[in-house]
């Protein structure tokens, strides 16, 4: 009788757990019902139709005036003979591969040098100012700098160099612009990089100093390999927020000049949609920049993966 009395109890906790876990995860659904809608209508739901969008036509607001496009408006945004791929795709990979080697560079540089200071909190402070300055303001102040009459032009004048034309000149619109978007980005990746460098254990800097390292051999052998997962992340996010960009663009330049030298994809995207109507043609082009973006991260995520493999 014992026997069966604790057999039947022993199914029975089983069975009491399992409702617990039941109950408990109607109620994690429950609370995060509010989250999973907000995902859905603002994301989920606006992705799809952008999918719709991009073998549609369509000139905006009234949802009956769609039309089935096909495979015409790729065909018209990856078509050499337009626009899109050159000069404007050109230039956005120009303008985020710069943007990203000159804030990975100028970050790393800066955090590593915020990290043997001593008021280490407010130099990271002074540096995420321009991240918490708004893009009009980083934009203005820059453009202003820019003029033929600005400080930049002034500086150089004194020594004894003629003004450059830095926004009105082709060659040198998008290498300007790209630099501002580069050093407003640098303070969020010294955050990020600091504190990778904070994770480092100390004796490692001290086991290589016994051992007759340098500075700049610990540097190479100890700090980068050990902050390559702040790093990656800094990589992927700064290059993504590059090809994404294009408010600094409209304040520096107006209109993606001067010859569409500082145009770039979301720009272009912005202008087809909201100023000439062309949602299936701007669709399509953020269709094409998405699987840019997602190829270029997996790249990065395979390479690192791959040289973690191979320094294991």
């Amino acid at each position: 009788m014992t026997t069966l009395v604790s057999r039947a109890g022993a199914v029975a906790a089983p069975a009491r757990q399992t409702g617990r876990l039941h109950r408990e995860g109607r109620a994690a659904y429950l609370f995060l019902t509010p989250v999973l809608l907000f995902f859905c209508v603002f994301l989920i739901l606006p992705f799809i139709f952008a999918i719709v969008l991009a073998f549609s036509n369509w000139g905006g607001f009234d949802l009956g005036t769609i039309q089935w496009a096909g495979v015409g408006n790729f065909r018209e945004v990856l078509s050499f003979d337009g626009s899109f791929v050159k000069p404007i795709l050109v230039n956005t990979l120009l303008f985020a591969f710069g943007s990203v080697l000159l804030a990975t560079f100028g970050s790393v540089l800066v955090a590593y040098c915020i990290d043997r200071l001593s008021f280490q909190g407010f130099w990271r402070v002074l540096y995420f100012l321009p991240v918490v300055a708004t893009v009009v303001a980083i934009g203005n102040v820059w453009k202003m700098m820019y003029q033929p009459a600005g400080l930049i032009n002034g500086v150089l004048n004194k020594l004894g160099v003629n003004s450059v034309g830095f926004l009105s000149d082709a060659s040198y619109a998008l290498p300007s612009v790209t630099v501002v978007h580069a050093w407003a980005s640098i303070g969020g990746a010294v955050l990020i990089l600091t504190a990778g460098l904070k994770a480092i254990p100390e004796m490692y800097y001290e086991a290589a100093e016994v051992d007759g390292a340098g500075a700049w051999h610990m540097f190479w052998s100890i700090t980068l390999p050990l902050l390559r997962p702040a790093l990656l992340f800094v990589l992927i996010t700064q290059f993504i927020g590059g090809l994404q960009s294009f408010a600094l663009i409209i304040v520096m330049t107006g209109d993606g000049g001067p010859v569409n030298a500082t145009n770039v994809a979301a720009f272009e995207m912005y202008q087809r949609a909201f100023k000439f109507g062309a949602w299936g043609t701007a669709s399509a082009m953020a269709m094409v920049l998405f699987v840019i973006i997602l190829v270029i991260t997996l790249l990065q995520l395979w390479i690192a993966r791959r040289r973690g493999e191979e320094t294991s």
